[in-house]
């Protein structure tokens, strides 16, 4: 994925996901009714992605299992006794006709492949968050989505809870007033997620269970490890996407839904990266960063009147101008500065959270603070539906009801995309100007080799 001088970026990518998906004829599934059961695939079925199965397996028909792992596949296949069994994606979806819909559970640098060979036999998606490792790729999903006409979901569960709603209906009833800043934090532990630490130098032997190579899938050869598999793999850059990528996406999705975000202007990090060698910094996330997008000048209703779910909320004639954003995200142990307004000794970054900032107010998750304003404003008027439930809504949408949540075209794909630029500002330690029209840094072309993946002999979408 280069970008020639004579091609825009945005032009290349454009012709890229109609030649990827027109490179097969596209035959969506048949849509079902609301009582007929859909014939569902799981890829990655231990851990997360068995769980994913077991919420869809009591109204439909799991038919289809595959991990490279052979004890996942195994733990799975108690489950679903009556599931064929694969270690390869590929040859799955190429011998089982029946399939309707796939659900993706593997670890990130894997999602996009699976993603576009599904997308392109016309099957339905459920996909883990992230959508995908790197920006472009994220891009390539969203269009290709667009273009098959399927169902898709991204596995940021809570985009259909009570509180995400809550959200979007404090903002647009004006609670906090002009949204100035976002700060949204997470202090993944190194155990869970180590970070800032060099290639193994070990080349234990490959357990019997797994395939290796096909774990590696498009990502460059390097010997086997269990730093990497089966857990550990978040925070290496060739296969995970630190702990920005890994929670970003379920922090800021109410935030990006509540705003409409587009493209970020630029986005800067500092980290503890600054001054580790090479062999540190371009294997693992590091340990801490603050990463900051900034937004430009915009227009946004803030009248009362909301806006339907989905419906672009911007309207550059409005009289009302909203003020820059900036969004900042912290992990490893940094947070914000305690804002003014809160009560005082109460300590309000714990753990994970987003605290969006008004002209006026302040929520933090989906209460206004201080307690007393929350009190005092009450509920916002209800202007948008409930969910049925984050799994629920994809069955929905795969039967011929209305689009996810967290559908790639509409949501998924550009959160993602806007996420993963953060990872490009710690890597680089720049700060990177972006060209909303050609997709691409107007400043760093070190910064523009990692909006792409660089795929091994035989790996493409």
């Amino acid at each position: 994925m280069s970008t020639q001088s004579h091609v825009s970026r945005r032009q290349w990518l454009a012709g890229s996901a109609a030649a990827a998906v027109g490179s097969f004829l596209i035959l969506p599934q048949r849509a079902r009714g609301a009582n007929e059961r859909l014939n569902v695939a799981g890829v990655g079925v231990g851990g997360m992605g068995g769980n994913d199965l077991r919420q869809v397996g009591p109204t439909e028909n799991v038919v289809g299992l595959c991990d490279v792992d052979a004890n996942s596949l195994a733990r799975a296949a108690t489950h679903f006794p009556e599931a064929k069994t694969y270690r390869d994606f590929r040859q799955m979806l190429e011998a089982q006709k029946d399939i309707d819909a796939v659900m993706i559970a593997t670890p990130d640098h894997t999602h996009a492949v699976i993603t576009m060979m599904a997308l392109k036999m016309g099957k339905h998606v459920f996909c883990q968050k992230p959508l995908t490792r790197t920006v472009n790729e994220a891009i390539l999903i969203g269009r290709a989505a667009e273009d098959a006409g399927v169902a898709t979901q991204m596995g940021n569960q809570g985009q259909a809870s009570e509180a995400a709603r809550l959200i979007c209906e404090f903002i647009w009833a004006g609670a906090i007033g002009r949204v100035r800043e976002i700060h949204s934090w997470s202090n993944r532990r190194p155990e869970i997620s180590p970070r800032g630490i060099p290639r193994p130098a070990e080349t234990p032997p490959v357990p019997s269970h797994l395939d290796w190579d096909l774990w590696l899938g498009p990502a460059p050869q390097r010997p086997y490890h269990p730093c990497y598999h089966p857990f550990h793999w978040r925070s290496w850059w060739d296969f995970g996407t630190g702990v920005l990528g890994d929670i970003g996406c379920h922090n800021l999705s109410a935030a990006f839904k509540a705003l409409k975000l587009g493209w970020p202007t630029s986005v800067e990090a500092c980290s503890t990266h600054w001054n580790a060698p090479l062999e540190v910094s371009n294997e693992t996330a590091p340990l801490a960063s603050i990463v900051t997008f900034q937004y430009g000048r915009r227009g946004i209703r803030l009248d009362g009147n909301a806006p339907e779910w989905g419906e672009d909320m911007y309207d550059g004639s409005h009289p009302t101008r909203s003020p820059e954003l900036v969004i900042r995200w912290y992990d490893g142990g940094m947070m914000p500065p305690q804002p003014a307004g809160v009560e005082p000794g109460r300590n309000i970054f714990a753990g994970e959270g987003t605290l969006i900032v008004g002209d006026s107010g302040m929520l933090l998750g989906h209460r206004l603070l201080p307690d007393a304003r929350n009190q005092q404003f009450g509920r916002p008027p209800q202007v948008l539906p409930r969910s049925p439930g984050h799994y629920q809504e994809w069955l929905d949408a795969c039967k011929g009801g209305p689009p996810a949540g967290s559908n790639f075209p509409d949501h998924a794909a550009h959160l993602t995309a806007v996420v993963l630029m953060g990872n490009i500002a710690i890597r680089t330690g720049e700060k990177l100007l972006w060209d909303d029209q050609k997709l691409e840094f107007t400043n760093s072309p070190a910064a523009n080799q990692l909006l792409d993946a660089d795929y091994r002999d035989g790996w493409s979408l």
